[in-house]
């Protein structure tokens, strides 16, 4: 094995992203759920925000708490039943995780999304800002989807792709996928016995995706097959991606330990790739025109505050690409807009404290936060 191809230390990740399955969280004979196990995860997560660490868990289990609690039929649920089961669901695995976690001192958040709220631009930076504010006070955000208003998102693998999309959301530069499995073999071990574990995977390659298989249990929503798809998606983005085993304790402890995974290893930085994101795949809504003082504070790495915006140009919402220029016409930047056009004619060329008279609310201090902006010289 290369040097370059070596698998990653978990510990050496500054801000993870953990997905539990169903199957590992709810005990498939009793439909109850595995509280001893989950108490070692929540060990876990614990000494990893202990090190300074941001932690955010994407759980699924409602529904599969929800059919026990209703006492709803085995087998596969009708739509409907299947929302008022994450009605129920969501408030037991919502207590779950507040109290094992809160026995190390940890507060957690629940948030509900959507794939939707991932792919438009408004809500995903709503959701985003949530996450951020979490991790800012050191709580762990626990985000399920939100299954009592879905309908085509009830469906196999989404809380896989889910995961991928909200490590990408925060900027993750770990995934960590709990599985029924130890991680991606050659072939599917229950039908291949000589099938052997793939340790690494430097780069999603088309014969990686054929070694995919079907799902391995009743619980869970997704195979392999939506497991490498959520790989593309995290790899994509910078974000290094692991499968392991959750069928054992302390599941992230045995990870560190060097017990078998399998790791998808990213070629660039979620930073880098975001910029690449807002640079060449937003259409631009508007255009903010700069004094000389503003863009020399962008070019040092500064952020974008409204004292330095002299013209605002374009119908533009809030989350929206917009193009920065100077004064000479010529363009600076691209960046994500805190506010719409409207609000930002009201406030440009004022100080941030001023945000609030001028607008009636607290918005944020920044016109285009720098982790928004993408310089055209970078």
């Amino acid at each position: 094995m290369a040097p370059s191809d070596s698998p990653p230390i978990l510990g050496a990740f500054r801000r993870i992203v953990v997905k539990v399955g169903s199957s590992l969280l709810v005990d498939g004979a009793k439909g109850a759920l595995r509280q001893a196990w989950l108490e070692t995860l929540g060990a876990d997560i614990a000494r990893h925000t202990a090190r300074g660490a941001d932690v955010l868990v994407v759980s699924s289990g409602a529904i599969a708490l929800g059919r026990t609690l209703l006492k709803l039929p085995k087998g596969p649920l009708e739509l409907e039943q299947s929302q008022a089961a994450a009605s129920v669901g969501q408030i037991a695995l919502a207590r779950a995780w507040s109290e094992v976690l809160g026995q190390h001192g940890i507060v957690a958040g629940q948030i509900l999304v959507t794939l939707h709220d991932t792919e438009e631009r408004r809500r995903y930076l709503n959701a985003r800002n949530t996450m951020e504010t979490l991790f800012g006070v050191r709580a762990v955000p626990v985000v399920n989807e939100n299954d009592t208003v879905a309908t085509d998102e009830i469906r196999y693998g989404d809380n896989d792709r889910l995961a991928a999309r909200v490590a990408t959301m925060v900027g993750a530069d770990c995934l960590v996928l709990l599985s029924d499995i130890d991680g991606l073999y050659t072939a599917p071990p229950q039908k291949d016995p000589s099938a052997t574990l793939i340790p690494v995977v430097p780069r999603i390659s088309p014969e990686i995706e054929a070694m995919a298989g079907g799902a391995a249990s009743e619980l869970s929503r997704g195979g392999m097959t939506t497991k490498i798809e959520a790989g593309k998606i995290a790899t994509t983005a910078g974000t290094t991606m692991v499968i392991a085993s959750g069928k054992h304790d302390s599941p992230l402890s045995r990870i560190e330990s060097g017990g078998p995974c399998t790791w998808f290893l990213t070629p660039t930085h979620p930073v880098t790739s975001r910029k690449k994101w807002i640079a060449g795949s937003l259409e631009p809504r508007g255009v903010l025109w700069l004094d000389a003082g503003a863009v020399d504070a962008l070019r040092s790495g500064k952020s974008l505050l409204p004292a330095g915006v002299r013209k605002v140009d374009g119908a533009f919402e809030r989350g929206d690409c917009v193009v920065v220029r100077g004064a000479d016409g010529a363009e600076i930047g691209r960046g994500l807009v805190a506010y719409d056009a409207v609000a930002a004619v009201q406030i440009m060329g004022k100080s941030s404290k001023a945000i609030e008279a001028v607008l009636g609310y607290k918005g944020r201090n920044e016109m285009i936060h720098r982790d928004d902006l993408v310089l055209a010289a970078e």
